[in-house]
Parts: structure tokens; sequence; C-alpha cells
């Protein structure tokens, strides 16, 4: 990849999003990691292998840092090329029934796993759209398309952002920008590593569904978001690629 690729990686100072930093770092892009906490201290890391790389705060909850994300990307880089809009909740969200999460866990989801990632694409559409080109990756999850109970807020959010990808494709497309997915299957991140409940419920039953039947890594994942950034997808928009080992088949 040419070393003018600029990419915006959210929740890039850990897990599933640093593995993904990490992996446009080895093919020469640009990398700008964007986080609430451990950004700086994540480019930092890449920067030292001799990639170019910032880390900047983002909540992506808020409009207004999004926008001063892709303002310090463009200060630094003069460009975006891809967003990776990686940032969520999930690992710290606890297995409830439907019926007891509460209406403010409900808006507390849905503000960071769907309006986030709609903020974040809408802050960096002008300079793309101004390049006439740019390639969004929405990270979205296996669970929605294979229904798992227990954590209906998120799953529902997910199944939003699946929604998101396509008509965005739709909506982009005669701007010479491509939006596609990948959807995840469990993955043992750092953050389900700190969060041992999820592991005790989760683990077994998504190893019993796969055809792989290994834990899913972080770096499972990165094959996949590099491609769909990458010019070999060019004529690729409005597909969510499942990653998960075979547990889910279209």
């Amino acid at each position: 990849m040419d070393q003018r690729h600029v990419v915006i990686v959210t929740g890039g100072a850990m897990g599933i999003g640093r593995a993904i930093a990490d992996r446009f770092a080895r093919d020469g892009a640009a990398v700008v990691i964007a986080d609430v906490s451990g950004a700086a201290e994540a480019a930092a890391e890449i920067s030292a292998t001799g990639a170019p790389a910032i880390g900047v705060f983002c909540d992506i909850s808020d409009p207004a840092s999004c926008e001063k994300m892709a303002t310090e990307a463009l200060d630094a880089f003069d460009r975006i090329d891809t967003l990776v809009n990686n940032a969520g909740l999930y690992s710290t969200l606890k297995l409830t029934d439907f019926s007891d999460i509460s209406p403010e866990e409900w808006q507390r989801v849905l503000n960071v796993n769907v309006m986030g990632q709609a903020f974040a694409t809408a802050a960096v559409l002008p300079a793309m759209q101004a390049q006439g080109a740019g390639s969004i990756v929405n990270m979205s999850s296996g669970t929605p398309f294979k229904g798992v109970p227990y954590l209906l807020h998120y799953v529902a959010s997910k199944g939003a952002i699946n929604a998101m990808t396509k008509a965005l494709a739709k909506e982009l497309g005669a701007s010479g920008i491509r939006v596609n997915g990948v959807a995840p299957g469990f993955t043992m991140s750092d953050g389900v590593k700190a969060n041992p409940h999820q592991i005790e419920k989760l683990q077994d039953i998504s190893q019993k569904a796969r055809v792989i039947a290994r834990d899913q890594q972080p770096e499972d994942v990165v094959g996949a978001v590099a491609f769909l950034a990458s010019q070999d997808a060019a004529f690729m928009t409005g597909q969510t690629l499942v990653v998960d080992g075979g547990a889910y088949f279209h």
C-alpha cells in the first residue's frame, strides 16, 4: 500500500482496532489511532517501527470530537483515504434478559455503536468527497446474523450497522466512496479477556458453532479489513464479510 494512503482506525488503541492499525502500518499506510484512551501511546509504538502514525482523542458519540479527529488527521497527513469504524461497546456489557435492559443502557449502546459510526463517517466525508475517493469499513458483528440472546441492545446496534452499510454504499457511490463491513465472531480481544463473564458464557458456544474449531484472535479479522480498504476490492461496496470461522453461512 502506498505510504500516502491515510487510515483512521477508531478504537484503535487496543484489541481488534490495534491489530487493524498494526496491519495498515505494516502495509505502509499512515495511521491515525483515534480512541478515548491510549491513542498517543499506541501511535508512539507504531511510529517506533518506522511507520507514520498519530494518536488523537476521540469520543465517537460526540460529533464535535469526531470533527476534531478528522481535522487532526488532515493537518497531519493532508488526506483521509480509509475510515475503519471499529470503536464500540461490547466486552463490558453484561449478558442480560431483554426485559431487564434499562432505557439508559439501550441509549448508551446505540449512541456509541450506531450514532458513533454515523458521526465518524460524517466527519471524514467532506475530505473523501473532495478527493473523489475513499473507503469506509464498518465493524459489525456476527451476532445479528445468528441471533445471539441476552445482548439484544448490542445485537440490534450491529444489525443497524449492517443496514447502514448498504444504505451508505448507495448514497455515497457516486462520490467514489465505497462502504463495506466486516462482521467478526466472538473474538479473544483485550477487552474480552479483561471481562471473564463474556468468556464464560460465550466462548464454548462460539467454538462449538465453528467449522474452524479454535478461538478467534484479533489478527483473524485484519485481512478482511485490509482487503476491503484496498484496490483489490475497488468494485465492492455495500457488502459485509462475516469472519467467524464458519459459524454462520450466508
